[in-house]
């Protein structure tokens, strides 16, 4: 594991005094790194090798696991009269979630020379993973 309960803490700023939050907190925190190694199946040789870092893993780990405690349901807005609400796209794909700025932390381009090419966007898209299975094949 490369997060774990102490390192969210720290970064939202309060402790989890509620065992069933602390439990469900180091959930989503093992949810999280499923997500990642099922897209990165080799991370722990990346990260052997210094690409990226341990503490790179860590902080996309806990923010992952933050956005999740701070908005739970996934809602981007709210109304009063005659109550409406409005979910953030990334819902859609399941309750937690990176970044493409996080996914490119964490699988940097690794080649480049006068004659390489490296497509824009989201890295290694055909291994993206969604909790009904791959996305694209």
């Amino acid at each position: 594991m490369y997060a774990n309960l102490n390192d969210v803490e720290d970064r939202l700023g309060r402790p989890t005094v509620d065992p069933v939050e602390a439990r469900q907190v180091n959930a989503w925190i093992g949810d999280v790194e499923s997500l990642i190694l099922a897209r990165i199946p080799d991370l722990p040789e990346r990260v052997a090798e210094g690409v990226p870092t341990a503490a790179v893993v860590t902080m996309v780990v806990c923010n992952a696991v933050i956005r999740k405690i701070n908005n739970p349901d996934g809602k981007v807005s709210e109304g009063v009269d005659d109550y409406q609400y409005r979910y953030n796209e990334q819902t859609r794909k399941g309750d937690l979630f990176l970044t493409d700025e996080e996914w490119a932390m964490l699988a940097p381009a690794s080649s480049s020379g006068a004659f390489s090419v490296t497509p824009y966007g989201e890295p290694d898209r055909a291994r993206y993973c969604y909790p009904g299975g791959p996305l694209w094949v």
